[in-house]
């Protein structure tokens, strides 16, 4: 890469060999040099966990993105801990922008820090790289599949469009990460809305069934209603407007509240 060319450390919580981390590889690689750093293994729902039990080995792969053969780095770890080793071991300078994604499926509502695509861009933030995460909604069932039925063209356009911005518009303060969620069936022509995050669940656990105890049963998932939802909410955007949410994160997870004021009433309680 030349010493005036912009670099992007790309990851996803699906895995190296995930068609929407290609196409994104794909899309980005015409404005950056793009260094693709990913889980080696399937990582959804691993937020920004850290695990001490895995290895973090990183394989070196070649890959066909584009008509071109890339290298690319396969990490034994989380999506958090595949973005700590591309930025400390992989990279050959800070990363002027980290991407996350495509992911299968959306990550919308309250339940966001469970996804391994949005936990992989806080963790950049959190080491002080502006990062971007995008998420292509997506039927249930393809959500751990490399399904080539999935269409990532639309979501490719608004990763290239909104990384494009980003490395060329420093976020606002107190915005460390850009969510982008693009629905199903978006075309490079929908519209984008800035909302904000739902404070319904998007996604609700569902109860395993089991004869007994010490069987071998994952808790499953499944969509909420979407109802009485705030109406510049990632989800209804999303959902109901059929327009590509953009939701601007932050870091600081402290209630935006009267601090002192409260302090001052639980003190008079005591």
């Amino acid at each position: 890469m030349s010493r005036d060319e912009k670099l992007i450390l790309l990851t996803n919580d699906d895995g190296i060999l995930s068609p929407g981390l290609r196409a994104a590889a794909e899309a980005l690689a015409q404005v950056a040099w793009v260094t693709v750093v990913a889980p080696r293994e399937q990582w959804s729902g691993a937020g920004r966990s850290l695990p001490p039990m895995t290895g973090g080995r990183i394989h070196i792969q070649r890959q066909e993105i584009g008509g071109d053969h890339w290298e690319v780095y396969a990490v034994d770890g989380t999506p958090a801990q595949a973005v700590q080793h591309g930025v400390l071991e992989i990279v050959p300078r800070p990363p002027d922008l980290v991407v996350s994604g495509i992911n299968y499926g959306e990550n919308v509502g309250s339940g966001i820090t469970i996804s391994g695509t949005v936990g992989a861009a806080l963790e950049a933030a959190s080491l002080g790289f502006p990062a971007l995460a995008v998420s292509l909604e997506t039927p249930k069932e393809y959500h751990h599949s490399y399904s080539e039925q999935i269409d990532f063209g639309a979501a490719a356009h608004f990763a290239l469009h909104f990384a494009t911005l980003l490395l060329a518009t420093p976020l606002p303060a107190d915005v460390h990460v850009l969510k982008v969620d693009v629905p199903a069936l978006a075309t490079p022509a929908t519209g984008w809305r800035i909302t904000r995050m739902s404070l319904q669940a998007y996604y609700l656990p569902v109860k395993p069934e089991r004869d007994n105890l010490d069987g071998h049963v994952r808790v499953g998932y499944d969509r909420a209603i979407t109802e009485g939802l705030e109406p510049d909410s990632d989800i209804a955007v999303l959902i109901h407007d059929k327009l590509v949410s953009v939701t601007p994160l932050s870091l600081d997870l402290t209630s935006r509240i009267d601090l002192e004021a409260w302090e001052r009433e639980l003190l008079s309680r005591m």
